[in-house]
């Protein structure tokens, strides 16, 4: 575990020591407050749930953006500067490697939903929300973020060019976002199947209007879990090359 930790805080610092994690949230945090005032908030009265509805619908594009960007460079920029020797020829486990890059990634997205939280604080100026569907949707956005933070990751090790992983991630992550699309032009069985695979239509939308499925916390874990498996498989592979 010493050498997971080591991996998040090396990682933590490249971001927090340089502008680009800085950067990444400051703009997404500055565009989603513009997307929640002009069009969660807007000019005429509403019921107070479904600001919070859109908000979270706001959020979850945003997360997931902010998710692909901070990971592109979590190993192609070690290729690329060529510091991935240290960690090829180091005792630590891919496992290690991989978790702790991930996981330095996950918390950064955690401080900007953080930082995001005087959004919903907001609408008890003039409305009243339950506490519980806030919990429930930021729940919601910070499983989907972690999930495509695994896509990103798992990009970033196919890859020695950043803006190559991050179009990879992109592309990833919008076929599954759009998975149910395809369940829409799809026969039985295969319609379920692509329905299932969507991370927004099917398994998301509960957590935005307050409601927990276990279901859909287990396939954002899956989700996450089967990236980061891939992500191993291909750094393990890179070393014994």
């Amino acid at each position: 575990m010493s050498g997971l930790f080591l991996i998040t805080r090396r990682e933590l610092g490249a971001y927090l020591n340089g502008y680009w994690g800085y950067l990444i949230i400051a703009i997404l945090l500055a565009l989603q407050g513009l997307f929640f005032n002009a069009f969660a908030l807007g000019s005429t009265a509403r019921v107070s749930s479904d600001v919070l509805e859109d908000f979270f619908y706001f959020s979850f594009g945003f997360t997931v953006a902010a998710a692909v960007l901070l990971t592109m460079r979590l190993v192609a920029e070690e290729r690329q500067t060529g510091t991935i020797v240290l960690i090829d020829s180091s005792p630590l486990t891919d496992w290690q490697v991989i978790g702790g890059k991930y996981l330095s990634a996950v918390l950064l997205l955690a401080l900007m939903l953080a930082l995001s939280s005087y959004m919903p604080a907001l609408i008890f100026v003039n409305g009243k929300v339950s506490i519980g569907h806030i919990a429930t949707g930021y729940l919601g956005v910070f499983l989907a973020g972690s999930a495509i933070a695994a896509v990103g990751t798992f990009a970033s090790t196919i890859t020695r060019y950043q803006l190559v992983a991050a179009v990879v991630g992109g592309v990833i992550t919008v076929m599954l976002i759009l998975a149910w699309l395809l369940g829409r032009v799809t026969d039985a069985p295969l319609d379920e199947v692509w329905s299932y695979m969507s991370l927004f239509d099917r398994h998301f939308q509960p957590f935005m209007r307050g409601r927990i499925n276990v279901e859909d916390v287990v396939f954002y874990l899956s989700v996450s879990f089967v990236f980061l498996l891939l992500s191993t498989r291909v750094l393990s592979a890179r070393r014994w090359r």
